[in-house]
């Protein structure tokens, strides 16, 4: 139901991800498409190769877990982007078969990864493109300065706990559903407007 209201108000969650299949011709950073989680495509964050270098570049930083290197993304991407797990530990698993990655320590259950001599071999000799990755990166960061604010993040689980909770306490009526959908435009509308 909360999806359904979300599609008809026109701005569900933006999640972009890794793992599914684009095909616009934007590069690195394809955003066109139709985003979300109403059935259209996610925005493709990287190209082919791209996400195995920043990751070896995280883990010459230093040694990570699988988690740390999702929040370290997150972090380089400016908020509100979180790259898929289904995405991260395989790419770990990969660069621990192809050589670029050892597995340093298990700590309980959690593998840290560590780079490896030839995995900064391969990180030296794709060096342009993590320049053009970090680049975009930061690009990203300067369009969404606000994007990971506390108190956005704070206001946008006040609401969805809100519908969640009405949603909760049974089916809602043709009236009530048009008026929960006429709320949620006059607030997208507004905040288009500040």
């Amino acid at each position: 139901m909360f999806r359904h209201l979300m599609a008809r108000a026109g701005h569900g969650p933006k999640h972009h991800r890794f793992d599914r299949p684009h095909h616009g011709a934007g590069g690195m950073f394809d955003e066109g498409g139709p985003r979300g989680r109403e059935g259209g495509r996610g925005a493709r964050m990287f190209e082919q190769g791209a996400l195995r270098i920043v990751m070896l570049h995280l883990l010459q930083e230093k040694p990570r877990h699988g988690y740390e290197i999702i929040k370290a993304i997150e972090q380089l991407v400016g908020g509100g982007y979180s790259p898929s797990p289904g995405v991260v530990y395989p790419t770990l698993t990969l660069l621990e078969e192809m050589g670029y990655a050892t597995v340093a320590a298990e700590e309980g259950g959690k593998k840290l990864y560590r780079i490896s001599a030839e995995g900064e071999a391969d990180l030296k000799a794709n060096e342009a493109l993590l320049q053009q990755v970090l680049r975009k990166f930061e690009m990203r960061r300067q369009e969404r300065p606000d994007a990971d604010s506390p108190e956005l993040r704070r206001a946008v689980q006040n609401f969805r706990m809100a519908l969640h909770t009405r949603l909760a306490k049974g089916a809602l009526s043709k009236e009530e559903l048009h008026a929960v959908v006429d709320i949620i435009d006059q607030a997208a509308v507004a905040v288009e407007r500040v």
